[in-house]
């Protein structure tokens, strides 16, 4: 069978991204993939009423804009509130204290943002190590970050998307299984690495009070997201009340906006994009999809991908979950939490030298998947009346 065109247009698009992964170079071919994929639809298959189709796609589009730029609010506060500051007390001082800040990390980010999550990591581990931390172990505070998100929707982003889209929260929890499996197997090895490269030091690492009302808003805004989404199916609306409510106890930093809508107007282009894919052309949903997804995230980005998988529907959204979160970690620039800290810490981005000391991540994401298989492969009927073909023009085909 032929490969749609659309698929060809859609995989120079991501291989654009993957090449030119500059900031201002990536939002544009994402848009212009956009465009072109629009054009053809509209132009030369003429099988999609676009108007229609992203009359249908809106509530998405809202939301992610929504909770993108306000989960980078909620991580600002988060960060104000000193409460990180405190983690390295809790650090043992030998190899054991890296694993530690690995589960730190790994913990976080179930309830923030895995770039913030991995960008405090990333900071305490400069602090504890005096700066000598290891390419390898920058890798792994990487992979910690998106493993406590894969099993979380307010954790990463592509869980989110799965939690808008109408899977239930409950259907992504057993992500923890495989992604704790793999925390304990590339966390061990390399935080002994570190330790033989630098010993953990605490000493003089000066301490500041905590802010319980920054954390409170925190609080507040989490809350807000899941009451927003249980009684509105909206939960970027629970973000900004909490977010405008609070207002006046904590003062936003609107200067990280700009940035986190750039960030969101690329991820949004690429979803778009997917969303106008013939999924049903693709392979029928399995454990060997959900894996090959999931090497596929270590080099392109993960969002459009999930919202293929999103719309082709049939899967077991926790095996997905699991795997294009995890996945990303494989490579510097597979996730956005790996692109966040390479900004701080260019020499990750060395592949020689990444991949020399990052090698236990690739062994443990395929051991965390081979856990899958202890729970079972238990595929959700798909949630989707239909994907980039409009309704009037499937009953017409019909």
């Amino acid at each position: 069978m032929p490969i749609p065109f659309e698929f060809i247009i859609f995989a120079v698009t991501l291989v654009g991204v993957f090449v030119f992964h500059h900031k201002t170079a990536r939002i544009r071919i994402a848009i212009g993939g956009l465009l072109f994929v629009m054009s053809y639809k509209l132009l030369i298959a003429q099988d999609v009423d676009l108007i229609d189709h992203f009359a249908h796609e809106w509530r998405l589009v809202a939301n992610l804009l929504g909770l993108l730029i306000g989960f980078e609010i909620l991580a600002d506060h988060f960060k104000q509130s000193k409460l990180a500051e405190r983690l390295p007390a809790l650090l043992p001082d030998d190899w054991k204290g890296g694993f530690v800040l690995l589960i730190l990390v790994y913990v976080m980010s179930i309830f923030l943002d895995n770039i913030a999550a991995a960008m405090i990591g990333a900071s305490i581990g400069v602090v504890v190590y005096r700066g000598q931390v290891t390419v390898g172990y920058l890798a792994a505070i990487v992979a910690a970050s998106n493993a406590g998100g894969a099993g979380s929707v307010i954790g990463d982003t592509t869980t989110t998307m799965m939690w808008i889209d109408g899977v239930d929260w409950r259907d992504v929890t057993h992500a923890f299984l495989p992604s704790f499996v793999a925390l304990v197997c590339f966390g061990i090895p390399i935080s002994i690495a570190q330790d033989k490269r630098h010993r953990i030091t605490k000493d003089a690492i000066v301490v500041n009070p905590v802010d319980f009302t920054s954390l409170g808003v925190v609080a507040l805004i989490l809350v807000g997201a899941v009451a927003a989404n249980v009684w509105l199916d909206f939960p970027a609306v629970g973000v900004w009340a909490a977010i405008i409510a609070t207002m006046w106890l904590r003062t936003p930093d609107w200067h990280r906006v700009p940035d986190a809508a750039k960030g969101a107007t690329f991820l949004l282009a690429l979803v778009l994009s997917a969303s106008l894919m013939p999924v049903k052309s693709l392979w029928e949903a399995s454990p060997s999809m959900a894996f090959g997804l999931g090497w596929l995230s270590a080099v392109f980005d993960n969002i459009p991908l999930t919202k293929l998988a999103l719309d082709q529907g049939g899967y077991d959204w926790g095996w997905l979950a699991y795997s294009v979160g995890c996945g990303g970690s494989m490579t510097p620039f597979g996730s956005s939490a790996g692109v966040a800290v390479s900004n701080d810490h260019p020499r990750i981005n060395n592949p020689k030298v990444f991949f020399k000391e990052s090698w236990p991540i690739h062994i443990a994401f395929v051991i965390g998947f081979g856990s899958l298989f202890l729970i079972g492969w238990a595929p959700h009927v798909p949630h989707k009346e239909y994907t980039a073909i409009s309704m009037p023009l499937m009953l017409y085909m019909q």
